[in-house]
Order: C-alpha cells, then structure tokens, then sequence
C-alpha cells in the first residue's frame, strides 16, 4: 500500500459547524459526534496536514436553508436570491466566538493541531506530523472600514479573507449561487474595498478570490502586488456556474504566479450544475486537467469546501482523500504532480506570498 501523501486544504467551513453546535464541540472534534466531513481522528487517517479555517458568519436567519439549497439546485437554471447584508456589530460577534473556536482546536488536539502565522510556521508544523491551521475569513463583514479591526485581526492570527462571501460588504459583490451564468454580475470593488487590499498587501494577509465577482476580480489583480489567489474554485469551462472562473481570470492567476484550490462541491464540479453527490470521478479530473492545462502544474491544489458543501460520493469526508490522489493517479498524473497538488504548491505559494 502507498504511503499516505498529506494534504494541504484550501478551505473548509469546520469552524461554522462547531460555532452552530458550541455546546458539543468537544464531541465534535473528537469524532465521537460522527458526522460532518472533518474531526480530528479523521482528519489524521486521511493524511490531512493543515489548512485555511475559515471564519464564515452565516445569514442571521440561518435556518432551514439547506433543504432549500438542495431543492432548488436540484434542477437548473437556478438562480438563487442573497441573504441581506450583515452589519458590523452583528459580525463581530460570532467572528470572535468562531476565532475562539479555532485557538481552543489548538488546545485540545494534545499536540496534533497547531495554528500557524506564518509560512515557516506551517513547514515545521508538517515537519513534526501536527495539523497546521491557518485562519481565514470568508466575508470581511467583521472589519469597519475604516480597517482598525483588520490590524486586530491581523495580531491574533489572521492570514487570508475574502472580501466577501456572496452576499454584498462594505467592500464588494460577491457572485450568486447562479446557473448557467458568467461571474460578471455587478459592481467591483467599493473604495473601501480597494482600501482594504492595499492594506492587506502592507500586512500580509493574502486576498482570496473565490466569491468575488468578475469586476472586483480584475480590481485586486490591478491593485495588489501579491500572488491572486482563488482558495476554493473550479474552471467555467468545465462547469459554466457563477462561482467558477472562466479562462481569462485562469491566466490573469497564472501570470501573477498565484494559485487555485479545486473546490470539492457537487454543484461547482458537475457540469450540469446540479447539487448532488451522485457522481464519480470524471467531473473532478476534468476540472484538474483543465486547471492543470491553464495554470501549469505548479499553480493547482485543493480547496475541498469540507464542512460547507455537497461533495461527491467518492471522496465522502476528509478521509476520501487518499481515495481522490488515487484517482490523480489511475488518470495518468505522475507522483510529483500528485505531491504539488496535494500540498507542494500550497506551501510554495505561502512563500511566495507571505514571504519566508
């Protein structure tokens, strides 16, 4: 049996599952709890080696949306309506309650998990076999634009964010959960946003791409000096949603030497676009090898979406993805491009946009 190859993640939603269940956390991460796609148990037989944790604030009426989600991304066209925005002092909160969450994961791993600050922090965290966790935010709604909190967020960890989710911030537009549909669907940036990416560049923090739409895309690839990044997405050719980025933003991520993680979910894999895990492996290869194709071989990983999304029947929860490099690997992809897939490229990319 081949060795275990680790995995590097892109992003999963962990931290939202234990925020909506705080009081079984410890079940939760334990695995005694079951369920879900990631604990910690699991996490180790599925070679999983670190990650962006997000931090996602979830609408304020978060209640009964998957059955909704399901049913209607069930049989596309869809086009489904955004929950409102979020302001500040509703944000705040549950950002800080999530951050809380992912600095008590660090103490109650014994040992087997490690939030990192820096790239040299997360090599010396795989060196030694301890999960590296990265936090990020997905939505900056828990950032008052006049950027005082990002400093904040900055000293207690913070390393990577998204703009926004989909719904709209002080800073941007996010894309729908739209099919079929092209990612220019609105307004870029706002100057709060453009504001936000210069000082994210001064700070380190890397901007991530993946819910912004086309015009706020082309906004931080004209703005910041750092690698673009899409932490969790897939290819428009492949699967024409909202959510994927079309050739052109391909190109603009490979030529500023940046990186973008295969998105695990369903309904951003399968080319008819539907949410459903009834699937195999063909639709996740083919957005590799388009990926692959686009970017080169050195600017692909994996972004699995784990604890945020339908993913497909093959891969199941985090200890699938032994399962998914071993389909790397019946298509033809030889052991290095598996190894830079998994997590070579991610660690590289930290470099080049964090520095050493």
């Amino acid at each position: 049996m081949a060795a275990v190859i680790p995995v590097f993640d892109g992003h999963n939603d962990f931290l939202l599952r234990l925020f909506l269940n705080a009081g079984d956390r410890a079940a939760i991460w334990d695995g005694s709890r079951g369920g879900g796609h990631l604990d910690l148990p699991r996490m180790k037989t599925g070679g999983f080696a670190g990650g962006f944790f997000a931090i996602f604030l979830p609408p304020a009426a978060e209640t009964g949306n998957a059955a909704d989600f399901d049913r209607m991304m069930a049989n596309p066209p869809y086009d489904l309506p955004l929950p409102p925005a979020l302001d500040l002092a509703a944000a705040q909160p549950m950002a800080l309650a999530m951050a809380g969450h992912l600095m008590w994961m660090e103490r109650a791993s014994g040992g087997a998990f490690r939030v990192c600050r820096s790239a040299a922090e997360v090599q010396a965290a795989m060196a030694e076999g301890v999960i590296a966790g990265i936090m990020h935010m997905e939505g900056a709604e828990a950032i008052g634009t006049d950027l005082d909190a990002l400093h904040v967020w900055h000293a207690a960890g913070l390393r990577s964010i998204g703009p926004v989710w989909s719904r709209p911030t002080a800073f941007g537009h996010g894309v729908p959960f739209r099919y079929p549909s092209s990612p220019d669907t609105g307004p870029g940036l706002t100057e709060a946003g453009k504001a936000l990416v210069r000082e994210c560049d001064a700070l380190g923090i890397m901007i991530d791409l993946s819910h912004l739409n086309e015009k706020g895309f082309d906004d931080v690839a004209r703005i910041s000096g750092k690698p673009l990044v899409a932490t969790h997405s897939n290819a428009h050719a492949v699967t024409p949603s909202a959510r994927n980025l079309t050739d052109r933003q391909l190109d603009a991520i490979r030529d500023s030497g940046g990186m973008v993680g295969l998105n695990f979910a369903a309904a951003f894999l399968r080319p008819d676009g539907r949410r459903d895990p009834d699937v195999g492996w063909d639709p996740v290869l083919r957005h590799l090898d388009h990926l692959v194709a686009r970017l080169g071989e050195d600017h692909v990983g994996l972004g699995s979406d784990f604890d945020g999304a339908v993913v497909p029947a093959p891969i199941g929860d985090v200890t699938g993805l032994p399962a998914l490099l071993g389909a790397m690997r019946a298509h033809g992809y030889d052991e290095a491009l598996i190894a830079k897939i998994a997590h070579r490229n991610w660690l590289a990319l930290l470099g080049r946009s964090w520095g050493a």
